[in-house]
């Protein structure tokens, strides 16, 4: 049984793109759809959220002189175009999903509707959660927080392509040390940059626990929800 009765993972879109730096490698999106169909199978109830960097980042496009706002939504619709991407691998797979967008886009989406993503989960099936928060300025961090709080899930799995939260970036400082364990005060007053401060500040308030790790390890992601000890947990 897993440790963890109802999981928010949230993967940032920038994994999806593989070695290749942006797009969709199909190989790469069969391979975490692979690992969340055992996740599923072990019996956790799972929701997602994807970010949308492996298209564009709001936050980039803005330093590059787009509007804030219309490049925030760009990446909200970046974002719905990975999670339905993400149902069609889990769908090959035999897993039954829904996509619900924070965006009107019924075409490809289902509206978000807090009930109906409980009653979606209840029934089994997985949730992907697009469109971020529907709202610009909010990263899809601050949206994994969010929707993990609305569906009362039991931890937030932010999937990473490091092993953890450091105490500087151990690609940049060889003499860095990874932390086991952190509080929500300690990640704010070091200014651990792994999540932006509205999204810890709503896991705080909610007391959702925080799991950073490497999901680049075939069997990382299965491992976690298990209760093994992996990453860094970030709680009370």
């Amino acid at each position: 049984m897993p440790r963890y009765r109802r999981v928010l993972l949230k993967l940032s879109g920038e994994v999806l793109a593989g070695d290749a730096r942006f797009g969709i490698q199909p190989s790469v999106l069969r391979a975490i759809a692979e690992e969340v169909r055992d996740v599923k199978q072990d019996g956790a109830e799972l929701g997602i959220v994807i970010g949308g960097g492996n298209i564009i980042r709001g936050v980039s496009a803005a330093n590059e002189g787009m509007d804030r706002a219309t490049a925030d939504y760009m990446g909200m619709m970046a974002s719905v175009m990975n999670a339905v991407a993400m149902q069609d691998a889990l769908e090959k797979l035999g897993m039954i999903s829904r996509v619900l967008s924070a965006l009107d886009i019924r075409e490809v989406a289902e509206p978000y509707i807090r009930r109906r993503a409980t009653r979606h989960l209840e029934k089994g099936r997985i949730v992907i959660f697009a469109g971020g928060t529907g709202n610009p300025y909010f990263t899809t961090d601050t949206a994994a927080a969010l929707r993990a709080a609305e569906i009362e899930a039991d931890v937030v799995l932010k999937a990473t392509k490091v092993d953890g939260v450091y105490s500087a970036d151990p690609a940049k400082v060889a003499s860095a040390s990874r932390y086991e364990r952190l509080t929500y005060d300690d990640v704010v007053k070091q200014g651990l940059g792994f999540m932006d401060q509205a999204a810890i500040a709503l896991c705080r308030e909610n007391g959702l626990p925080i799991v950073v790790f490497d999901m680049t390890v075939a069997g990382n992601i299965r491992k976690v929800v298990a209760g093994e000890s992996i990453g860094t947990v970030i709680s009370d």
